[in-house]
């Protein structure tokens, strides 16, 4: 790393840093990550990886590979957005970041004051990783579960510890405590990326109460509209050791807008906003803000755009099982994992793509399994009708 990459991090930012493991070298990987996000692609050789999991959409065909929703925001939400858009000289007309935080805290019932919205999830996610993981108080994550954090803590050089899933396919926090008793994160994806799988309320409270007192817990819930279950924002109404995350790319229908959120104490924010955070808060785009305020509240879409998810999802799978293929069991979310009999994930890719289909990829885990997204019923037949062409080609 050379010494004359230009840092943005203050002395005492660089103190914090070294105190907790960090050396010369990992001050210019975390200004270039958090200063400038992709550019860190083209100035860190194999940094990439770490955000480049969405796949090149193949034009013309049906895309199930990247956990997209099949349909755009709802109407109120395409509203909303567009009344931003006329009012697009204003960095911001008539206080929107506060208006999404206080519906959001109205939805979820959580303070206000413990919400802080971003231009999507990346950034919080690498951020996270930054604030509370080093090289001595390592991360812990799931095996298969969304990478970027994982990562993010190797590229950075932090401790990384993955741990199988149970099986039942929810994260094993016992095991994830146990291989580091003395992690400074541990991150929870529920429902999982790629599995679709929920963690129990239960089992994250008892890593909450077992794990080291300054350690943070990072409960992932961008999934969670999908699987219409309990989420941990309780927790993060009312405690000061973890963060829940959620996204407006999936069930919202809002990917390409950029518009995530973080829940937690304020002191947590506080420590994340010290690597430049607030001035990535304020760039926010307003048409995303808006969109996504009026989205929060439309309970009987957001029902409605489940149920057609859900019977999409088992459609397909009552499909595939015929077909004589396997599941991992248990998805509750907008995606499944299929493993593939005597060919492998990049063959049968290569052959859904010939019939116009572009499914996901694999995982290390589960080589031999694909990612398939559950999209709208006609994307889901056209991938029954592909499959079985391919099957009996």
């Amino acid at each position: 790393m050379p010494d004359t990459l230009p840092l943005s991090l203050d002395d005492d930012l660089k103190h914090d840093l070294v105190t907790r493991g960090y050396d010369r070298r990992s001050f210019g990987r975390i200004a270039v990550l958090l200063g400038g996000g992709v550019a860190a692609t083209q100035v860190m050789p194999g940094f990439g990886p770490a955000f480049a999991q969405v796949p090149k959409a193949a034009t013309g065909t049906v895309r199930i590979g990247a956990n997209e929703c099949w349909t755009g925001p709802f109407p109120a939400g395409v509203q909303a957005a567009m009344k931003a858009v006329t009012q697009g000289n204003r960095y911001e007309p008539d206080g929107e970041i506060q208006k999404l935080r206080d519906t959001v805290a109205m939805v979820e019932r959580v303070p206000a004051d413990r919400v802080v919205a971003w231009p999507g999830s990346s950034d919080p996610l690498a951020r996270i990783a930054v604030t509370f993981a080093s090289p001595t108080r390592g991360i812990v994550t799931a095996d298969p579960t969304f990478e970027p954090i994982w990562q993010v803590g190797e590229w950075l050089g932090a401790k990384v510890s993955k741990v199988p899933l149970t099986p039942t396919n929810a994260h094993d926090v016992r095991a994830m405590l146990s291989a580091d008793p003395n992690g400074g994160l541990y991150y929870i994806c529920t429902p999982n990326n790629p599995t679709g799988t929920l963690t129990p309320l239960a089992d994250i409270e008892w890593l909450l109460a077992a794990k080291p007192k300054d350690a943070v817990v990072l409960v992932d819930e961008a999934y969670l509209h999908f699987a219409g279950a309990p989420s941990a924002m309780p927790l993060a109404a009312t405690r000061s050791d973890v963060i829940v995350m959620r996204s407006f790319s999936k069930l919202f229908g809002m990917a390409g807008m950029r518009l995530g959120l973080t829940v937690a104490d304020p002191a947590l924010h506080k420590r994340m906003m010290r690597y430049d955070g607030d001035l990535v808060t304020m760039m926010l785009p307003i048409t995303a803000v808006a969109c996504g305020t009026a989205s929060l509240t439309q309970t009987g879409e957001i029902a409605a755009r489940r149920s057609q998810m859900e019977a999409a999802r088992e459609e397909t799978l009552a499909n595939v099982a015929k077909r004589g293929l396997k599941v991992l069991p248990g998805s509750r979310a907008n995606m499944f994992l299929l493993e593939w009999n005597d060919r492998s994930p990049k063959q049968m890719s290569e052959a859904f793509l010939a019939q116009g289909v572009q499914i996901g990829r694999s995982w290390s885990a589960y080589p031999r399994m694909s990612r398939i997204t559950v999209g709208s019923a006609e994307d889901m037949a056209k991938f029954r009708l592909a499959l079985d062409r391919i099957l009996t080609g």
